[in-house]
């Protein structure tokens, strides 16, 4: 064992032991998945010349032949468990290759011979064809690795070509005879043979090439995004301790505690906390972002009521709302409805649809809020009447950074993040999310969960996970 793994590491020997891996497990793959398709053309063919000639070697042949096939099964079943990308044990497995490769086409090629020979005249159709369609099977399905289909296709043509000269040996015919033919056209054979055995062979490793070209833009697009998570990550951690000591200062001297403000430093203030405000936003969205881009986001699935979800949403946004001159209004079923989700996160949707319907709506409009159960679904409708959607806007609707605004009277800015963040977060839920609008008439969102049961909502659970109905 020690001399094999110095001589598989000599220099020249080696080959990228992730390429040759990848061959190997082709290389077995395609064996397991046509290995019917062989015992089939293998068996038949062989009953074929047990019926006509001796039944008994025809029986010793199929025996032979069916050996290699389990050989192939074991090294096929080794080469898919390994994983350790030991160079070692790659040149191993290529070594297993040829030697099972060496083992089939000597079973083969000695079936074919014992058919050859039982014929003691003719053109040897049989065997030639039976020969014929294993090297057209080896030249379309064995092409992963190299010396292995060159060792088959030379151990089948140097059976080719004792079928065709062996009359000629036997007989001495002239050259204008058949048998003289049937030699010529088996060597043409052979060259068909190996043409396309080429033809696939520069196909796979094309395709090969292409992997690996795919694989290296992968590993370059995955390096660029993790770089650009941590500085995302690092940028807005940074930023957020000062800017809430910004935005708490003035917050504090636009409420009046720390004493009346002039005039004119009233408006520059409100404008100064309100872009803080839009900042501060905009970092906790970025931030948000960034944990579902790298599955960090936690999520702490319970069970939630409906009607607590959609009210305790509108409390928080009545606020927001009268400051924008809008009302609002509750539509709920009378029954209890149950969700699995986590309240938390499923809450920022609703601020968000909410938030949006305001923001797009006239003043003196309303917002319209419901639910309704739809089978086993619940769906959840924010409802204005305001500017509308434009057609074919939906990617811009729930893109990043994207804002969709069929006016010129638009009164609150925003990130332009916090469509696509809820739509990760209602996709998280295995729910849905959509909107139906009509320019100039309003706009209504919804997003739709599947219902738990009542009768598995009832069911005791831990204390610390069962859903408290809150209050506005």
């Amino acid at each position: 064992m020690a001399l094999a793994r110095q001589f598989f590491s000599k220099k020249g020997t080696r080959v990228p032991v992730e390429q040759l891996e990848q061959q190997l497990k082709d290389y077995v793959n395609v064996s397991d998945n046509l290995i019917w398709q062989r015992q089939g053309i293998f068996l038949a063919t062989l009953v074929l010349a047990g019926f006509y000639f001796d039944p008994l070697i025809s029986a010793y042949c199929y025996a032979g032949i069916l050996f290699t096939e389990v050989m192939d099964l074991i090294l096929s079943r080794r080469v898919k468990a390994w994983h350790d990308k030991d160079p070692f044990k790659a040149r191993l497995f290529l070594l297993w290759v040829m030697f099972n490769t060496v083992a089939s086409a000597f079973a083969l090629c000695i079936s074919v011979i014992m058919i050859t020979l039982q014929q003691p005249s003719g053109g040897h159709f049989t065997p030639l064809f039976f020969l014929f369609a294993a090297s057209l099977f080896a030249a379309v399905n064995n092409h992963q690795i190299l010396p292995a289909l060159i060792l088959r296709l030379i151990m089948y043509g140097a059976t080719f070509f004792f079928i065709a000269t062996w009359n000629i040996w036997r007989l001495r015919p002239p050259i204008d005879s058949e048998i003289w033919l049937q030699f010529f056209t088996v060597a043409f054979v052979m060259y068909f043979i190996v043409d396309c055995s080429f033809v696939f062979l520069r196909l796979y490793r094309r395709g090969l090439a292409q992997i690996e070209e795919i694989t290296q833009e992968h590993q370059k697009t995955k390096a660029a995004l993790e770089i650009k998570s941590q500085f995302l990550s690092t940028v807005s951690h940074e930023l957020r301790t000062p800017l809430t000591s910004i935005k708490g200062t003035l917050d504090l001297i636009n409420s009046g505690v720390m004493g009346p403000l002039p005039a004119q430093m009233q408006p520059v203030l409100a404008v100064a906390g309100k872009n803080s405000k839009r900042l501060a936003d905009l970092i906790n969205d970025l931030l948000d972002l960034q944990k579902i881009d790298a599955g960090e986001m936690a999520f702490r699935f319970d069970l939630i009521d409906v009607g607590s979800l959609v009210e305790d949403s509108v409390a928080m946004s009545v606020g927001y709302a009268e400051q924008l001159g809008v009302s609002m209004t509750v539509a709920l079923p009378e029954e209890e409805i149950f969700i699995n989700g986590d309240a938390d996160r499923l809450a920022q949707v609703m601020a968000n649809l909410i938030s949006n319907a305001a923001k797009f709506s006239h003043k003196g409009g309303i917002v319209e809020v419901s639910a309704k159960r739809i089978g086993d679904r619940v769906r959840i409708y924010v409802k204005d009447h305001g500017v509308g959607i434009p057609e074919n806007a939906k990617e811009r609707v729930f893109g990043r950074f994207s804002q969709v605004d069929s006016s010129d009277q638009r009164r609150v800015g925003g990130t332009g993040l916090g469509m696509s963040i809820s739509k990760k977060i209602v996709e998280r839920h295995d729910g849905q999310i959509d909107y139906e609008s009509t320019l100039g008439q309003g706009t209504t969102f919804f997003v739709e969960f599947s219902v738990v049961p009542t009768a598995a909502a009832t069911v005791p659970v831990d204390p610390r996970s069962q859903p408290k109905r809150r209050t506005a």
